[in-house]
């Protein structure tokens, strides 16, 4: 005997695209996120091209080690710039 199955409706196929591309985007978010982080923490040259263009990001960096770490990052990229004639 044959079963029948319900066909899915147009209104939950649009539900499951849409599910899998906020899960995809939000990974993605994750990933940027987590590389900007990575070269912020490892290159001191992207953080002084990020002090000229987005300050907003390197001082969000700069709070979170200076409360999660106790970091002084802020101060040593300071001296070291000015040491170099940067800023």
């Amino acid at each position: 005997m044959l079963v029948k199955k319900p066909q899915p409706t147009s209104y939950s196929k649009w539900i499951g695209k849409t599910l899998k591309t906020v899960f995809i985007l939000e990974a993605l978010g994750i990933a940027v996120s987590y590389g900007v982080y990575f070269k912020l923490n490892t290159e001191r040259d992207f953080r002084l091209y990020m002090r000229q263009n987005y300050n907003w990001v390197l001082e969000g960096y700069y709070i979170l080690g200076e409360k999660i770490a106790d970091h002084k990052t802020r101060e040593l990229d300071h001296k070291v710039w000015s040491s170099e004639g940067k800023i």
